[in-house]
């Protein structure tokens, strides 16, 4: 597929990866902020919604014309589809890690979500039920947080959102991990669960695109004044 030579040359070194998403609307709301934010890319993995689903394609409003899409990916080959020296982030502040990396205080002001606890408990159980078997999983990456608004698009970015049901999965976290990604932190008040995925997607995705114009604008006045 070709896509309009506008869109291509407004393109941004930010890709988004969609993990488990299988409400058509949301994929198709995402799509849509993909193509306006100005995104180079979208990956879905294996247990996402097709994006040529006809609720998909009413929800994202011609976004499907607008921005590359791969689709069925397997998470082994997601690498491939990353430009060189990719960072991953992953859209999650309900791991046990952030639970351990977050203060009080930011707990007290609402900058973690009410679902992080219950998931802290299944982690919790999860590790109590190791130790007892003497299995060691390993399988859950420690991945510092840090707060949407603080640069993250330095090298070329890859966002991570799950689905509302499961959240991401196991491999996305692997996989910041091994790029040196983070965790993105969405402050919410206290008594909101979370967000809508869609809603967090557009959010970070139009983020991402704010700090790569602040840093473009500081390179040409940079340039202007040598």
């Amino acid at each position: 597929m070709t896509f309009p030579e506008i869109q291509l040359r407004h393109s941004l070194p930010l890709l988004l990866i969609c993990d488990n998403l299988r409400d058509p609307g949301n994929l198709g709301t995402i799509l849509r902020s993909a193509a306006g934010a100005g995104c180079s890319k979208v990956l879905l993995t294996k247990g996402c919604v097709d994006a040529w689903e006809p609720k998909v394609l009413r929800a994202g409003m011609g976004a499907h014309f607008q921005v590359p899409i791969v689709n069925n990916l397997d998470w082994e080959t997601v690498p491939n589809y990353l430009p060189t020296d990719t960072r991953v982030y992953v859209a999650d502040n309900c791991g046990l890690y952030a639970q351990a990396q977050t203060s009080n205080k930011a707990i007290d002001h609402g900058w973690v979500c009410d679902q992080h606890l219950s998931k802290l408990h299944k982690y919790e159980e999860e590790m109590e039920d190791d130790l007892e078997t003497g299995a060691s999983r390993g399988w859950l990456p420690e991945l510092e947080v840090q707060s949407y608004d603080v640069d993250w698009t330095e090298a070329p970015a890859a966002v991570v959102v799950g689905g509302e049901t499961h959240g991401v999965s196991l491999e996305s976290l692997q996989l910041a991990s091994s790029t040196g990604g983070k965790r993105l932190l969405i402050p919410v008040v206290p008594g909101v669960d979370s967000l809508n995925s869609a809603m967090a997607a557009s959010i970070l995705l139009f983020e991402g695109k704010r700090q790569l114009r602040v840093r473009a604008e500081h390179l040409s006045r940079d340039r202007r004044y040598r």
